[in-house]
């Protein structure tokens, strides 16, 4: 709860940086007439909504769980990234068909003002990536500000193709600049979404996080002493930072299960697994149980 709430808190800040900025390339690029800054400003409105978004998934996310729903809300946080990623990539259509249409047919641009309001951004962004670096690198933080740490970094690099876009519009008049940089900022916003799509499609699936060896995983419980097979093995994500476990373990007839259950548990949070579900199994029943896997 506490690791949401400060999640939460960092997340209006940059809310209240990024709708600052993005009036100003909203109304700078209109005065410009530089898709360039209209893209990044279309960007900018895009990471307005991932941060609504990812504040109401937090909200979502920190309600006490119920009879209905056992674990609570921990994947609305996965769902809010989810969606942010694929809302990046409607936007991506729309920046590919217009840059294409004035590659086609240039239209002049006032580069000088471009340059000045890039500058900016290039101050603010740089700020904001520290800011939710900062936060996201605290042990315990998950998705939701990671997610805006991936627009931010996306954002800086759009800031910097924006500077590039207007010195060469203001000292070459080459006007193609300008929607090369909407091509070049539509390419970062593939590139910076589709780990956060990945992954989020990799939890809603329950695969096995990317971080856990699952055979590492079993031999560290076939270590613990009267363990003889460790089969049924699954783990999946609960939340990005919440893991569970299944699995069967047979040991020996005579060992003591209450033992051997508490030494997996702690064999299980060097994984940071702390939710567990083991069957213990005797080893006389193993010849009665079917193919395990």
């Amino acid at each position: 709860m506490q690791t949401h709430r400060a999640d939460a808190g960092r997340l209006l800040i940059v809310l209240a940086v990024t709708a600052a900025y993005f009036l100003t390339e909203l109304i700078g690029g209109i005065y410009t007439n530089s898709l360039a800054l209209l893209s990044d400003a279309i960007h900018l409105l895009t990471d307005l909504a991932a941060i609504l978004l990812s504040l109401f998934a937090l909200w979502i996310a920190a309600r006490p769980a119920r009879a209905g729903k056992t674990y609570g809300y921990l994947r609305a946080e996965i769902l809010g990234a989810l969606l942010n990623g694929l809302f990046l990539w409607v936007l991506v259509a729309f920046l590919i068909f217009e840059a294409l249409h004035r590659i086609s047919r240039p239209e002049p641009v006032n580069g000088l003002p471009v340059m000045l309001i890039a500058a900016i951004g290039l101050m603010v962004n740089s700020f904001l990536a520290w800011f939710t670096y900062q936060g996201g690198r605290e042990q315990g933080h998950g998705m939701a500000l990671r997610a805006v740490f991936v627009h931010v970094l996306s954002d800086l690099a759009g800031s910097m193709g924006v500077m590039a876009a207007g010195a060469l519009l203001y000292f070459t008049h080459w006007h193609l600049a300008d929607p090369l940089v909407s091509l070049f900022i539509a390419a970062l916003i593939i590139y910076g979404s589709w780990g956060l799509i990945r992954e989020g499609v990799d939890i809603l699936m329950e695969a096995v996080p990317a971080n856990i060896d699952l055979e590492e995983l079993r031999r560290s419980l076939l270590g613990v002493p009267g363990t003889e097979e460790v089969h049924d093995l699954h783990v999946w994500c609960l939340s990005a930072r919440e893991f569970a476990l299944s699995a069967h373990a047979v040991v020996g007839d005579h060992a003591d299960s209450d033992r051997i259950l508490s030494d997996m548990s702690e064999v299980l949070a060097r994984f940071n697994i702390h939710h567990m579900t083991v069957q213990i199994e005797r080893d006389s029943r193993r010849k009665h149980e079917p193919e395990h896997f």
